[in-house]
């Protein structure tokens, strides 16, 4: 195995990142411009890039920060958006997705980074990375724009699985609090249960029979439930973590997408009505830019797959290098933090409470 860098180099005290180079809709040159944003801002972090390894290494050459930091590791396959996970998961051995993957699982990587096939992700990850023990439903976790002082909220599932009972509703409120504890430093998150309302006899059964469950384990967790919340409370300041199931939480998250760019082509086409309307978008220039950072999508572009073996970030297939920068800094972050372990020791703990619970539950009856 050849590579663009000494290995003993790039990995030497480094966070090492494993990096999908292909799959984007921007294509690697995107992704290698984004890793090398991150390596020019962060020292301590060093990638391991798969994809067809000459076309990567004229990409890699160009950056110079990327110099002794960048190991390339050769797929010729690539994963279309197009293409069935089902397909992937029985031809995609020769893809740079499933390369990426394996560097996780042979434990060369911290995290794997994906702008990819969502569905052949996920698909893969379950494959190559198995599940947590105890996990029925691996989720996908994002960070939403909110009132909250850390700035964002974490929501989950949002499309790793459109279905979800209560006990699976359980382990993603577990799963989203240890994301809050460690990506957005909370100590004591505070967890809603998504719903048509705030009242206890609103919704589902599975959503009634988990508001119990959750409720139940906060306590012991470590975490406040405030019950059910609503939709509007998404990006408000009601609670840290918003659990739900896939199919709701994939339509709030394009929905709420889908309003933000509304938002901002509507100002723009204001601002340009009149001459004294381009006059006051100049006036307030300094405030329109601040706006656009604080929504700016890319700013916190990357789901993570929680209940799995090993961290991966799923980032936006439209990413460009701002998109890919932020994904990896998420990516190192979480590295950093332990996330994979302290997750799976959550998981762990929780099981073991829910059977000695059950356990007491059937020896009393």
């Amino acid at each position: 195995m050849s590579t663009l860098s000494d290995q003993s180099t790039t990995r030497r005290g480094r966070t090492i990142i494993s990096v999908d180079a292909m799959g984007g809709d921007m294509g690697p040159a995107a992704v290698v411009a984004g890793i090398a944003l991150s390596a020019k801002i962060n020292p301590d972090i060093a990638f391991i890039l798969h994809g067809p390894r000459d076309q990567l290494e004229r990409l890699v050459a160009k950056r110079k920060h990327l110099t002794g930091r960048c190991e390339i590791r050769d797929a010729q396959g690539v994963v279309s958006m197009s293409d069935k996970p089902s397909h992937i998961m029985r031809h995609g051995k020769d893809t740079s997705m499933w390369s990426t993957l394996d560097s996780v699982r042979e434990g060369e990587a911290t995290v794997a980074v994906s702008c990819g096939n969502t569905g052949a992700l996920m698909a893969l990850s379950m494959v190559r990375l198995r599940k947590l023990p105890g996990v029925n439903r691996p989720a996908i976790a994002v960070l939403w724009p909110s009132r909250n002082p850390q700035g964002f909220n974490v929501m989950l599932d949002v499309g790793a699985d459109v279905r979800a009972d209560e006990q699976d509703l359980l382990q993603y409120a577990l799963m989203g609090v240890s994301y809050a504890r460690n990506g957005l430093n909370l100590s004591h998150p505070r967890v809603g249960l998504l719903n048509v309302g705030t009242e206890e006899n609103k919704g589902r059964a599975e959503l009634k029979a988990a508001h119990e469950l959750i409720g139940n384990m906060a306590p012991r967790a470590n975490f406040e439930f405030v019950g059910f919340v609503e939709g509007g409370d998404i990006p408000g300041d009601v609670c840290d973590v918003i659990v739900t199931d896939g199919f709701t939480g994939n339509v709030a998250l394009k929905t709420g997408e889908g309003t933000a760019k509304l938002i901002g082509d509507l100002l723009k086409e204001a601002f340009k009505h009149s001459p004294l309307s381009r006059l006051a978008s100049l006036l307030a220039l300094t405030s329109l830019r601040r706006l656009k950072h604080r929504i700016d999508p890319r700013r916190v572009n990357g789901g993570v797959f929680l209940g799995l073996n090993g961290t991966v970030v799923k980032s936006h297939g439209s990413a460009d290098a701002t998109g890919v920068s932020a994904a990896v800094k998420l990516a190192f972050k979480l590295a950093q933090s332990e996330f994979s372990e302290k997750l799976a020791a959550r998981v762990a703990s929780a099981t073991a409470l829910a059977h000695d619970t059950k356990t007491q539950q059937e020896d009393s009856q």
